[in-house]
């Protein structure tokens, strides 16, 4: 039961710290939509899969973002947690990263592309 409400509690975290430095910037400089501008994951959609920004909702976007976001930032640092040594769980967060936040990102592709965008 603490590693739920921990999991609950990292994710409530990073997702407000998310939408409060990453997402407001995002949108407050949406009117100049420039690839420097961007978050760096609204720029992996668009030059790994050929995301077509114009034919998404951008703010709507930005927020299944930082939700997936914090998501994965949640589940890495929970299951690093779940061991005592300190070793082990850098371990685990460095094996854990890259693959984890690559499929959720697919993942937001897949359901992109399903609505047809």
């Amino acid at each position: 039961m603490q590693e739920v409400i921990l999991f609950l509690l990292t994710y409530l975290f990073v997702f407000i710290i998310y939408e409060i430095f990453i997402v407001r910037r995002a949108i407050k400089n949406e009117k100049k939509i420039k690839e420097n501008k961007q978050p760096m994951e609204i720029k992996f959609l668009v030059n790994k899969y050929k995301f077509n920004l114009k034919k998404v909702n951008y703010h709507k976007l930005l927020h299944v973002m930082a939700f997936v976001s914090s998501f994965d930032i949640s589940f890495i640092v929970s299951l690093s947690l779940l061991t005592k040594s300190f070793i082990l769980q850098m371990l685990i967060i460095l094996v854990l990263v890259v693959p984890v936040i690559l499929s959720s990102y697919h993942l937001v592709y897949l359901v992109y592309k399903k609505k047809g965008l």
